[in-house]
């Protein structure tokens, strides 16, 4: 897995309370189940996640954003997720992560 997104996961696990923790989730491509994904760092990060306990619904909450190819799109879900105020955000594209952090100005 890649080691960045490990640590985000062990951060997030150590932080964990009583509260259900929020996970945002920016992707590209067509909607699809997570369990489908194909992107290696985003499925690995799922594993990791269920392999510290984490589900989806009991101790967590997924928001998951697909903008397809349409990089307007991309920057609102951008927005969006980042107005939720996650404790995390994960994306799986490089022109994601850069809409992600023109939003947010958040040291992670």
């Amino acid at each position: 897995m890649n080691s960045s997104l490990g640590a985000a996961a062990w951060r997030l696990a150590a932080r964990a309370g009583d509260r259900v923790r929020r996970i945002g989730v920016l992707m590209a491509g067509v909607e699809r189940p997570l369990s489908n994904l194909w992107y290696p760092d985003a499925a690995a990060f799922m594993q990791a996640l269920a392999g510290l306990g984490w589900t989806d619904g009991h101790n967590m909450r997924l928001d998951v954003r697909w903008w397809g190819d349409d990089t307007n799109r991309m920057r609102a879900l951008a927005q969006e997720l980042v107005g939720l105020q996650p404790d995390i955000i994960l994306t799986v594209a490089i022109p994601a992560t850069v809409a992600v952090q023109r939003e947010t100005r958040t040291a992670v």
